[in-house]
């Protein structure tokens, strides 16, 4: 009896929470439809359209349902007279069957370490010495250069997976336990070209890391995207890898050093780079295809500054087909990001509708792009191609990963202090008798893995709406990509809906108001506006 008397006080204050968010939305979440919502997400992580992978049936499929949907709904096309803006990629995939060998010691590929290239090359080869340069760091603005004193020309390097801050207790330095870029796997690959080197192997630890070695694994033996620049791509770093913990242990250990005790020297300013005495030897045998994935975008033209665009996105593509258990599956990505994908053309909806009595002053902007999932490629492409001046798009906003269940009392926010963005959100969320939540992992360097980080660095202040997990905590355990990101009709959709309401009404204000939201704090982002002269 207890339990049940406890269960009913649960759904009822579910049921609760969910009516006082009804209460609370404004015209646009009163008219969005779930069930147009529901169709969308079914359609697209239907197993029909097998995982939405980049270069599939699938993409074709999923290309064909989003450009369907947005002449139905009476958009124009973005691109000129075309909804779609090809994306030239090059599909890269090593034969698997290879080794490492550091030293004396022998490591296996996808247990012991993961290793690729984004070089168009059909071999490459390392046969070098290996060095370890702490967090493969050069941040001037701390006063941080781990490659200080050290030539890593045509080497290997060594480097930790996050930043200083993250394991240092102290708040003030770096960022604390949030992740600075310095700390994103893609930051310490760039810098190693930069410094010359050949390979790079990042020793994976969950913590800092944010996820657990399975998806290391999983997206480092299997084809990866990525574009194509006039060189090739040589100026890249030529091995792009990973190492698991117990085997970086080894690595030391071989050298005669102490694994835990050369993490804590590198979180020290005083650190120098260490030679580990050991020749790394490595050959990525490649297979490579040139072929263009797509983006999709469809535009409501503004009745005044129709060269002004807010720009609303979410990414496309999940991950294809991959095993589990031995047994081929489709990972199907409904949360992610399937329901992204159908927040857009529900809201492009509403918007659609609306403007036919109260046009909407600037140009709104609802995109789907290709490959996040293997680098942000799209949004990259994208970001760097827009259909109009970078200059000119006022926001990028992003949804990746909606919350599919109840109602919340508040909404998270990735990143502080970056972007005016932040009052729009702030506001909204007030309104809706909700608080603004800072990002509950911040050491897992959300902000920089999405989409809308492509758009930040062209200087197009942009804003990251995702829910991956929040309000399950069994998702990321058990169906972060993997087979169990599926669809369920158990969803209550309570918090799809203030979420939509909330992105809605940000849309609509800044198609309206004139404003142009500027980067707060110091960055890149802020530099590259304006550089753009905005």
């Amino acid at each position: 009896m207890v339990k049940k008397l406890i269960a009913g006080a649960v759904l009822l204050s579910s049921s609760m929470a969910v009516n006082a968010a009804e209460n609370t939305l404004s015209e646009i979440g009163q008219s969005l439809n779930l069930d147009n919502f529901r169709e969308d997400v079914k359609t697209l992580a239907s197993d029909e359209f097998e995982g939405r992978a980049p270069l599939s049936a699938g993409e074709d499929k999923t290309i064909d349902y989003l450009v369907k949907q947005f002449k139905e709904i009476g958009l124009k096309p973005a691109f000129g007279d075309s909804y779609i803006q090809n994306v030239p990629l090059a599909r890269i995939l090593a034969d698997q069957d290879f080794s490492l060998k550091m030293g004396d010691l022998t490591f296996e590929n996808g247990s012991e370490f993961v290793a690729r290239t984004q070089r168009i090359s059909e071999t490459v080869k390392i046969n070098n010495d290996v060095v370890f340069v702490g967090y493969g760091i050069n941040a001037p603005e701390y006063d941080w250069n781990d490659y200080e004193g050290v030539d890593v020309k045509d080497k290997t390097v060594i480097v930790l997976v996050n930043d200083p801050g993250f394991s240092s207790g102290k708040p003030d330095f770096f960022t604390g336990n949030a992740m600075t870029y310095y700390g994103r796997w893609t930051y310490k690959y760039e810098e190693a070209a930069r410094q010359g080197a050949k390979a790079v192997f990042i020793v994976h630890e969950t913590m800092p890391a944010g996820y657990g070695w399975g998806v290391v694994q999983a997206g480092g033996t299997t084809a990866k995207f990525t574009l194509v620049d006039d060189n090739k791509n040589q100026s890249q770093v030529g091995v792009m890898g990973w190492m698991h913990l117990r085997a970086a242990q080894k690595v030391f250990e071989a050298a005669g050093l102490n694994y835990r005790e050369m993490k804590k020297a590198a979180g020290q300013r005083d650190f120098e780079a260490v030679d580990l005495k050991q020749t790394a030897q490595l050959t990525l045998n490649n297979t490579i295809e040139h072929k263009e994935s797509r983006n999709v975008a469809a535009i409501l033209p503004g009745s005044e500054s129709p060269d002004e665009w807010v720009a609303l996105h979410a990414h496309w593509d999940a991950l294809g087909k991959g095993m589990e258990n031995g047994k081929e599956v489709v990972l199907n990505g409904a949360v992610d990001n399937a329901s992204g994908t159908a927040g857009v053309l529900e809201l492009a909806r509403v918007f659609k509708s609306q403007a036919k009595e109260n046009p909407y002053k600037r140009t709104m902007m609802f995109g789907a792009f290709t490959a996040e999932e293997t680098g942000l490629i799209g949004a990259k492409h994208f970001a760097q191609n827009p259909p109009i001046p970078a200059k000119d798009i006022v926001a990028f906003l992003n949804i990746d990963g909606m919350n599919v269940n109840d109602a919340t009392d508040y909404t998270l926010q990735y990143g502080d202090n970056v972007s005016e963005l932040e009052d729009y959100v702030e506001k909204v969320s007030k309104s809706q008798g909700r608080t603004v939540k800072p990002d509950p992992r911040p050491q897992n360097g959300l902000f920089f893995r999405s989409d809308h980080f492509a758009a930040a660095r062209e200087g197009i202040p942009s804003y990251l709406f995702m829910s991956l997990g929040d309000t399950d905590p069994q998702f990321i355990a058990n169906r972060y990509h993997k087979s169990g990101d599926d669809y369920f009709e158990s969803w209550t959709l309570g918090g799809v809906k203030q979420d939509l309401d909330l992105i809605g009404q940000i849309m609509a204000e800044l198609a309206n108001n004139g404003d142009w939201p500027k980067w707060t704090g110091d960055s890149e982002f802020k530099d590259a506006r304006k550089a753009s002269g905005r």
